[in-house]
């Protein structure tokens, strides 16, 4: 993954209306924080990190921070967003290297087409929509697919049956579910039937509980 480059500014003025006057102007502020240094108040142009973080790698982007002294390799850790219009309004970058390990959330996205669960008039329910994954910057995936192709009613894909890239760990519970195919209210209650969708019920009142 190669890193996008975010211009900085440094020192700005603390304080609500130092504040409401930078997003009039267009800007985000924010905070860099990370081995070892103090915070560094900054503040960076509105349109350029949403361009940054709206790419395929989303908010697992790398960014280079060009402060004008030096250059910061980051990633974007906690972005506040205003309640009602959604907007960013705060930043907080936590300063990484290439070779250090960082904790993140990437997406799963299930792919195929469960025809056993359609055929039943059933569904697939997605419980886990973000796996918890340690892996440096560089090797950090844009999402994780997980194929419901071969899923019949009762079935339950969990974290332990995603395929990881190289270098990449999960930091779930392996038995977390992420899909559960559940049989159609008219399908077959009883016998094998009513038994793997007890199962599959029982499962995902485990997973909530």
């Amino acid at each position: 993954m190669s890193e996008f480059t975010l211009t900085a500014e440094v020192g700005r003025t603390l304080g609500s209306s130092a504040t409401r006057r930078l997003r009039r102007e267009g800007k985000i502020p924010g905070v860099v924080y990370g081995h070892g240094t103090d915070p560094i108040a900054v503040a960076v142009a509105g349109s350029d990190l949403r361009v940054a973080l709206n790419g395929e790698a989303g908010t697992n982007q790398l960014l280079e921070l060009d402060t004008g002294s030096e250059k910061l390799l980051v990633l974007a850790k906690v972005l506040q967003r205003h309640p009602v219009r959604g907007n960013l309004t705060h930043v907080d970058f936590q300063i990484t290297g290439r070779d250090e390990t960082v904790t993140v959330d990437v997406a799963v996205v299930l792919t195929g087409d469960a025809v056993e669960v359609r055929h039943a008039d059933g569904n697939v329910d997605q419980q886990l929509f973000n796996v918890t994954v340690k892996a440096r910057p560089g090797a950090i995936p844009t999402s994780l697919e997980l194929d419901i192709s071969a899923m019949v009613p009762g079935d339950v894909l969990r974290v332990s049956d995603l395929t990881f890239p190289e270098g990449v760990v999960a930091d779930n519970d392996p038995e977390a579910a992420i899909a559960i195919a559940h049989a159609g209210r008219t399908a077959g209650n009883e016998g094998d039937d009513g038994e793997v969708v007890e199962e599959a019920e029982a499962v995902e009142a485990e997973e909530e509980s």
